[in-house]
């Protein structure tokens, strides 16, 4: 075995013991002598705003990822930048790209009025996440709760934090074991972006500028590819122009997006990528023809996902105002 492998093993091995032991702090139902409204409530303003605009459910299951990825799962998020300091909120991996955030506002102004400075927007932002799932098709699972609301964001942290979707699969594996996940969690976790939208200088590189010798991807459909010439054309300065990641449902939690992959209609490198390797086409192969198993390993991957770097106990606080940390 390589000294390579040995590292990326020994380190998925202690964040498995962190996690347990995190997993011991937080608990299913942990609002219910506090705050037993809490979930009911986020779950409302959740519904409130798929109804304005059916986007914002994956703008919250991103949300959370993004979150949880930066600083662990402390809501660092969603804290506004000062003159002092750019938040992660308003890093180019965020902005404009992450939305939600009046869901996260709508819900904890709500459990402010009858559960002052209980309810963490932590565990906010972890309720709607899985109701968003829930909402969109995806499996519904118990969210263990508990987490506190952490002080610090910095932009400068998304970069190293956040994976590219440049990333190619070894590295993408490489990315997911330093934060704890298996390589069959990421291909499993890459399945988020079955729902939600892409601005199109996320993935523009691969229509017109790939390598020197093709300007275009060659592992790209060409149908597509032309699909997304339109949508995206060379040359624009249009900051705003989207295209859907999962075209045929991009509004439905689905296992559609390993069917786009394996027709290479993957819309990112770190998408496609996941068929260069035996193991994950495997892996991608076997959630498309099996979407329900999909479905209760991405809610499994959530759950753990949503234990990374938890703060607990009397680390951090329970912020007033989730975009600001308390005076």
């Amino acid at each position: 075995m390589s000294s390579q492998r040995l590292s990326s093993l020994s380190i998925v091995l202690i964040v498995f013991v962190l996690c347990q032991n995190v997993q011991s702090q937080l608990q299913v139902g942990f609002y219910g002598g506090s705050c037993f409204l809490a979930e009911l409530i986020v779950k409302e303003e959740v519904i409130k705003g798929f109804f304005r605009d059916q986007g914002v459910a994956a703008g919250l299951v991103r949300m959370h990822f993004h979150d949880c990825f930066v600083r662990g799962c402390d809501a660092s998020v969603l804290i506004d930048s000062t003159p002092s300091n750019t938040a992660e909120k308003d890093s180019p991996a965020n902005n404009p790209s992450l939305r939600g955030f009046e869901v996260i506002d709508n819900a904890k102004a709500r459990l402010e009025a009858i559960c002052r400075g209980v309810v963490s927007c932590a565990d906010i932002v972890a309720f709607a996440a899985r109701d968003s799932i829930e909402l969109t098709g995806g499996l519904g699972y118990a969210v263990p709760a508990g987490r506190r609301d952490g002080r610090v964001s910095l932009a400068s942290e998304t970069f190293t934090n956040l994976p590219s979707p440049a990333l190619n699969v070894d590295q993408l594996t490489q990315f997911f074991a330093i934060k704890g996940f298996t390589q069959e969690e990421m291909v499993t976790l890459s399945g988020g972006h079955t729902i939600g939208r892409s601005h199109c200088s996320s993935f523009n590189t691969r229509l017109y500028n790939f390598n020197g010798r093709s300007s275009q991807d060659p592992s790209l459909d060409p149908t597509y590819a032309a699909q997304l010439k339109q949508q995206c054309p060379q040359g624009s300065t249009n900051p705003n122009l989207v295209v859907p990641m999962n075209p045929s449902s991009p509004t439905t939690t689905d296992a559609a997006y390993y069917a786009d992959i394996l027709a290479n209609r993957g819309l990112f490198t770190s998408d496609q990528t996941l068929v260069s390797n035996a193991a994950t086409a495997n892996q991608v192969n076997q959630n498309a023809r099996n979407p329900f198993m999909w479905r209760s390993k991405f809610a499994n991957a959530m759950v753990k996902m949503g234990q990374l770097g938890v703060l607990t106990g009397n680390i951090g606080e329970i912020r007033a105002n989730c975009r600001v940390i308390n005076s």
